[in-house]
């Protein structure tokens, strides 16, 4: 979902990350963080729920639920 993908940027940029920063918390490359970013790979919802709690956001927001 396009809607994930523009969240979880505007997260780390918001934070002052970056991409590789991101990747380290999820266990992840720096490759595979960024095809999340880009829309090009479904990122696991397991995934989603460790960024969820990293910046103390709900699910919800992340896949555009609530704003």
């Amino acid at each position: 979902m396009e809607i994930i993908a523009t969240r979880l940027k505007e997260l780390r940029l918001e934070n002052n990350l970056n991409q590789g920063q991101v990747a380290d918390i999820i266990k992840v490359s720096r490759v595979v963080y960024n095809r999340y970013e880009r829309n090009q790979r479904e990122i696991p919802i397991e995934l989603l729920c460790v960024l969820a709690d990293y910046y103390d956001v709900s699910m919800d927001y992340l896949v555009g639920r609530e704003n």
